[in-house]
């Protein structure tokens, strides 16, 4: 067959009257790789869901091998050839990862371990190192998003769109997944590959596209852009010098000690870690999956407990402190912002204010039992404003707005109880090139003003250019400081390795 794969006409999405794509012209070729870019709120996750079959176009038309079709639901999708892996999981947690590869394939009668061997067999023909019988509540970020890959693979699917696939995954996990979406384009099946990471969109597309404001601004052969362009295209104005910086040329003094650990343990993941935080500083931390960067600081602001007995010990500000619960972290100045947003970040049936105003409380404790309706609208509208939420009002549900604008929600609703200790996780996973410059300065005037920033983040360059000082973890302990002066991404890469 001639002609495009599956093709968008003039395909316009409105909420209420507003439109989140408006006109888009889109056309993905048979066995092409093709890369989706643009800011948050630019409207590539809307784009993508309609082709998805989770919304319905308002207006303008759908086609697949040349058939005008309008998908009411992801099923109806997948059986027209189309699947998506989305950017925030949609696994079922109390089940195992082979049931969810196999959900909605079952036969009429089904044996476990032949579901077990096949998934087994099949993981290990992706290079993916997940145990089939592993229940997917236990699995980290980044084994939940192979889960959700294998997933879309199994289907044999025509067309597969990924959303943000690799924000997850550790430099090797990334390479397994380039290898098999190029044998996918050798099996004929065509990608659409969405990426805030814009090296990885020169590196395995055949085609760019770029959306701006809901709308299609360019679309070309890989090949005639390189960075500057697609960020020119993307924001309409250069930002290529200024998202990441240069190597810093001088550091922020260290103000008074605001958190010392002793020997924490907490099994498997934690063994016998040590460090110090300081006001006023920006703490980077890096290490890779694995490393137990993430648990150690949720031991510290309390949504994980540390092993009874040998624990070791947390010293905030001069006094040893043993959280049971978040709250009781938040109630002495800790704050953590999670890296898994959709999970443990906000509730998502609430508007953008509730969810600020959620944080407040939490702040509060027993102070503040009742919520009040004219405070809350306050509170949410100042937050909107300061972290330039992009949102039709301040009353749309956070499930409504795109990645980058959840994550600033997750952050209002952390820095509205005002800490003295920020733990920023991952910050700017799923954010686009515009919005990762916000947040980043966000960050520097946090630093500014005092406080104790902690930032554990995967992606080297982004640690180089914010941290006054780098911990490196390995093996659920820090293993090495770096001041940022002298800090290299070879030393940093080295110590979490070797």
């Amino acid at each position: 067959m001639t002609g495009p794969v599956l093709e968008l006409r003039q395909a316009t999405k409105a909420y209420g009257g507003v439109p989140a794509i408006d006109g888009v012209d889109f056309a993905l070729e048979r066995g092409e790789i093709h890369a989706l870019v643009g800011e948050n709120g630019a409207g590539k996750s809307t784009l993508t869901k309609v082709m998805a079959g989770v919304v319905s176009l308002t207006s303008g038309q759908m086609l697949v091998d040349g058939r005008e079709i309008q998908p009411r639901t992801p099923l109806e999708a997948r059986h027209l050839g189309v699947a998506m892996v989305f950017q925030e999981n949609s696994l079922v947690p109390s089940m195992t990862v082979a049931q969810n590869l196999f959900l909605g394939q079952e036969k009429y009668f089904n044996r476990l371990r032949g579901i077990y061997i096949a998934a087994q067999q099949f993981l290990q023909s992706l290079n993916f190192d997940v145990s089939p019988t592993a229940t997917v509540s236990l699995l980290g970020a980044a084994k939940k998003q192979m889960v959700e890959i294998a997933r879309a693979v199994l289907h044999n699917a025509q067309v597969i769109i990924f959303d943000e696939p690799t924000a997850s995954l550790t430099p090797e996990e990334k390479k397994y997944f380039f290898d098999l979406v190029l044998e996918l384009k050798r099996r004929g099946v065509s990608v659409i590959f969405i990426s805030h990471a814009l090296e990885e969109a020169l590196l395995i597309s055949d085609r760019i596209t770029v959306l701006r404001d809901g709308k299609h601004v360019v679309t070309d052969m890989t090949a005639n852009f390189d960075r500057a362009r697609i960020v020119q295209a993307m924001v309409g104005r250069d930002l290529s010098q200024t998202v990441y910086g240069r190597h810093k040329e001088t550091v922020r003094p260290r103000g008074p000690r605001v958190l010392s650990v002793q020997n924490l343990r907490m099994a498997p993941m934690v063994k016998n870690n040590s460090f110090s935080i300081f006001a006023g500083q920006i703490t980077g931390v890096f290490g890779l999956v694995g490393a137990g960067r993430t648990e150690t600081f949720k031991v510290v602001s309390g949504v994980l407990k540390r092993d009874f007995f040998h624990g070791g010990e947390i010293v905030l500000n001069g006094r040893p402190v043993r959280f049971a619960v978040p709250a009781a972290a938040v109630r002495s100045g800790v704050a953590y912002v999670t890296e898994d947003r959709k999970v443990e970040g906000f509730f998502e049936t609430m508007s953008i204010a509730r969810n600020v105003y959620m944080g407040f409380l939490a702040k509060m404790g027993g102070k503040r039992p009742f919520m009040l309706r004219r405070e809350a609208a306050s509170i949410g509208e100042s937050w909107i404003k300061n972290l330039n939420v992009r949102a039709i009002s301040k009353d749309v549900k956070v499930i409504e707005l795109s990645g980058g604008n959840q994550q600033k929600v997750v952050v209002a609703k952390s820095l509205v109880q005002e800490p003295e200790l920020i733990i920023f996780d991952e910050p700017t996973r799923g954010v686009d090139v515009g919005a990762i410059a916000e947040i980043h300065q966000l960050l520097n005037r946090l630093a500014d003003e005092g406080r104790a920033v902690v930032m554990i983040s995967s992606y080297l360059p982004e640690i180089l250019a914010l941290s006054d000082r780098v911990l490196v973890c390995r093996q659920g302990k820090v293993v090495e400081e770096f001041s940022a002066l002298e800090a290299t991404e070879e030393k940093i890469m080295y110590a979490a390795i070797h």
